[in-house]
């Protein structure tokens, strides 16, 4: 990195922390502090939701997804817009009309004090710790690319969200999550056209969305209904469509972003947004992913692309296995970049199946080696990180972005890591402080209570930074956030839905199901059963079923009915 590299990075970054304090200046009460005022636009709650999902493990891992798989993946958002328009019907008028901090403050009208206290340690387990991995994402893999501290790099992420959330409380989160799209926006463009710019001049847009349809990078629906693929079209709209509604309808991280809004058309009108543009964004970064690969058609690209694996074979009795490998792949790559500039100038359709299938088929030759230079790295150390999909992306933007470019594209993604981060600490500190603190400490002031709800940000800020500094990385970054979310949303989901739609269902028979239906899913997950996806259709049917049948099963009590407080 060059200096014009640093000045941009470190300007951006203390820009937002600034204008987030300067604007969220004057916070008075509890509504002030964890509502924004309720002055927030539907344009501001639209991007403040999608700022929300898009941590920087988005545009780390989603890039290096397609680079290796192609665009299957956008069909995991495929239910995103069925679920947006639920909640905009069903959970939004609801909390609206109750005029409630908290998503769980609804159940202890509906059902009880516990059932509403389960709920919410429900949401504050999981998402502490997702609000560790999105520290520890961008940390982990800058450490290792750029050799910086990870320890100290955690602690710089965590302690910079802390200054303006703690300081400012909802309304920082909303307004500089504008400022930090708009970089993320503009980051991911300029390394777009950056990335056709590079392509040979024979190489147009559709040449390359060809050679990578070639490849099998352009395959988008699976229509299969095969447990051992992650991602099709069923699972993005059945499992994605419970994913969606209980982390956009009952995650505090996301309710807390529309509760903020001027009017209950605001809000609706926010979620209605991000529920158009979602899909195309995924969509899009997916895409520079899959350029990505298409540019390393044409220029050598690493055979493994994490730098610390690397080190670890090369500094080990493997280091000559390792070399022959990369001679090999060199050789490789060669070839396929002649073969791809015979297949751009092409002028005899009847030529064109071969040739396709010879690219296709020394691509092949070139992953094999990739997974060859995995198994030579778990021998030198068996407990490096061998997926690499992580590092595909990072690695382009430092060793082919001009100067000042690259200050922007790390940007961006210390910009989403925090954005997202500052979204989780602010609704487990109005969580713990509403659900808990206030619940159980009645008759305390407004000033009392904002202070309180400081503090328990702090404290989550600092239980974030630990789950980060301990995390270890596996499998794909993007997954494990949404595996954790699995195992908890659809239990979550199935308590709220009984709590709008099945009225004769009452606290004690929902509080035993979502105990037993917790248990059953983590064990599902645990002898990996089905792909997490469905685990959020699984749990929500199960706290359903078993309440439903525990409700005539139980003997019944006379049950006063709860308030709110």
């Amino acid at each position: 990195m060059q200096q014009i590299d640093w000045i941009i990075l470190i300007g951006t970054l203390v820009f937002i922390v600034l204008y987030g304090l300067y604007k969220s200046r004057g916070n008075k009460n509890v509504t002030d502090y964890l509502k924004g005022g309720n002055d927030a636009r539907w344009w501001t709650i639209g991007l403040s939701v999608m700022a929300t999902q898009a941590s920087a493990i988005t545009f780390l891992s989603t890039p290096g997804q397609a680079f290796h798989d192609g665009m299957g993946f956008v069909q995991f958002y495929f239910g995103l817009p069925i679920a947006m328009v639920i909640i905009c019907l069903v959970f939004i008028p609801i909390y609206h009309k109750l005029k409630v901090f908290t998503a769980y403050e609804y159940l202890e009208g509906r059902f009880d004090l516990k059932t509403r206290t389960l709920t919410a340690i429900l949401f504050l387990i999981q998402r502490g710790l997702a609000a560790g991995i999105t520290i520890f994402a961008p940390s982990i893999i800058l450490s290792a690319v750029l050799g910086w501290n990870l320890f100290y790099l955690n602690i710089i992420i965590g302690v910079l969200v802390i200054i303006y959330t703690v300081s400012g409380g909802t309304k920082a989160v909303s307004v500089t999550q504008k400022q930090q799209m708009a970089v993320i926006f503009a980051g991911m463009f300029l390394a777009f056209l950056i990335i056709l710019n590079y392509l040979p001049l024979d190489i147009s847009f559709s040449k390359a969305l060809d050679i990578a349809g070639a490849n099998g990078k352009m395959d988008i629906i699976d229509f299969s209904f095969d447990f051992d693929n992650r991602y099709t079209f069923w699972s993005g709209l059945i499992g994605g469509s419970f994913l969606a509604l209980s982390y956009f309808g009952t995650d505090q991280s996301q309710v807390q972003r529309y509760l903020s809004g001027k009017s209950l058309k605001e809000s609706q009108m926010g979620l209605i947004m991000n529920g158009m543009l979602k899909v195309p964004m995924q969509f899009f970064i997916l895409l520079v992913g899959v350029m990505v690969f298409v540019f390393y058609q044409f220029n050598s690209s690493p055979l493994h692309f994490n730098p610390a694996a690397v080190k670890d074979v090369m500094t080990s009795e493997y280091a000559q296995e390792y070399e022959a490998l990369e001679t090999a792949k060199r050789g490789l790559e060669k070839q396929i970049s002649v073969k791809q500039i015979a297949y751009a100038k092409l002028e005899d359709p009847s030529e064109e199946t071969v040739l396709k299938n010879e690219i296709a088929a020394l691509n092949a030759s070139e992953e094999k080696l990739r997974e060859q230079s995995k198994e030579l790295i778990l021998k030198a150390n068996p407990n490096a990180e061998v997926n690499d999909k992580d590092y595909v992306f990072i690695h382009f933007i430092l060793n082919n972005l001009p100067v000042g470019i690259i200050g922007l594209l790390l940007a961006m993604i210390l910009s989403a890591a925090m954005s997202s981060t500052a979204s989780e600490l602010n609704a487990l500190g109005s969580t713990t402080a509403i659900d808990l603190y206030k619940r159980n400490v009645p008759g305390r002031t407004d000033k009392q209570y904002v202070t309180a709800s400081r503090w328990f940000t702090m404290l989550w800020g600092i239980i974030a930074i630990g789950v980060a500094c301990v995390a270890n990385l596996f499998d794909n970054l993007i997954q494990l956030v949404n595996i954790i979310g699995s195992i908890f949303y659809g239990n979550v989901l199935g308590i709220f839905l009984l709590a709008f739609f099945i009225k004769y269902v009452k606290s004690r028979a929902v509080f035993i199901a979502a105990l037993i239906t917790q248990v059953i899913v983590i064990y599902i997950w645990w002898i990996d059963l089905m792909p997490f996806l469905w685990l959020n259709v699984v749990g929500c049917a199960l706290v359903m079923g078993i309440a439903i049948l525990l409700q005539f099963v139980l003997p019944t009590t006379k049950k006063t009915e709860p308030k709110f407080n």
